[in-house]
């Protein structure tokens, strides 16, 4: 009988290579979002996966900023090298077709005194599979790896291979969350982060980076879910590309938004989502604060 190990693991990489989506398929259940614009995920979140021998406890990262120095991006740094020095094991993320610079600043950050198990993501795109062995040998150059996984976090591949190389590293211990847990982060943080997404999704470049979700009332009525919540942008512009004409985009925005809150929590919900217009908000220390962000 495998003896139960459970520990902390830190998911980092750059933008875009598929932190999120990898912490969902291990997860089974979309508790970080995704889109294709880079720098989604703000905020630390916690994916929890227990299995018979194992709990794995992921932190799902910010991508790490190297060019904006305003306060968001300041606090996502944070979260990041905050991460790196609370958990057990991590999981660096690259992306097999797209390892450059950016990813070797991350590198430099790496621990140099806990495990880092490298996971080459999104090799279902290397349309010659040659070419693989000589990235990865490139790439363990650099840091030496405990372990290195070509993976699709899209297709779910060869994520058990990931799991069982850091399960290697977990220490020997009791859960340290219940067992039908899958998440650290609060009804009320997912369902602003699922606004969020589909914001990011359905606007796409039109909208500058600067755009967040606040919770103004989140009020459970047995299993109804009463919600209001505000976008807040940086200009009046925003707003109107927000709000669409007839106020069609924003409505779908809440649309979709509602029905995967209705699906984790599996309950109805109520959502009233409307713009607000805050010059700066992303260098504002005390809203960013009452955001979440440290």
């Amino acid at each position: 009988m495998n003896e139960l190990k459970s520990g902390y693991i830190a998911i980092v990489g750059r933008p875009n290579v598929g932190k999120s989506t990898l912490l969902n398929r291990l997860i089974g259940e979309k508790i970080s979002i995704v889109s294709r614009k880079a720098q989604t995920t703000r905020h630390r979140i916690m994916g929890i996966l227990t299995r018979p021998d194992a709990q794995f406890v992921f932190v799902d990262t910010p991508g790490f900023q190297t060019k904006h120095t305003n306060a968001l991006n300041r606090a996502m740094n944070r979260g990041v090298t905050q991460a790196l020095a609370d958990v057990d094991v991590v999981i660096f993320v690259v992306d097999a077709e797209r390892f450059d610079d950016r990813d070797k600043e991350v590198v430099r950050l790496l621990p140099k005194d806990r495990p880092v198990i490298l996971a080459v993501n999104k090799v279902d795109q290397v349309k010659d599979k040659t070419q693989l062995l000589p990235i990865l040998a490139r790439i363990s150059e650099l840091h030496p790896f405990a372990a290195l996984v070509p993976v699709s976090a899209a297709r779910g591949s060869q994520l058990d291979e990931l799991l069982a190389e850091a399960r290697k590293h977990l220490p020997h211990d009791e859960l340290l969350f219940d067992e039908d847990e899958i998440t650290d982060k609060s009804e009320r943080f997912i369902a602003s982060e699922y606004i969020r997404e589909k914001l990011f999704r359905l606007i796409g470049d039109e909208l500058p980076y600067s755009a967040t979700v606040e919770i103004e009332k989140f009020e459970l009525d047995g299993t109804l879910r009463r919600i209001s919540a505000a976008i807040i942008v940086d200009r009046p512009a925003h707003k109107g590309i927000i709000i669409g004409k007839g106020g069609e985009t924003l409505k779908r925005i809440a649309s979709e938004a509602r029905q995967d809150m209705e699906r984790l929590f599996d309950g109805k919900v109520f959502l009233e989502v409307f713009v607000k217009v805050k010059s700066g908000w992303s260098d504002d220390e005390r809203l960013l604060k009452s955001l979440g962000y440290e």
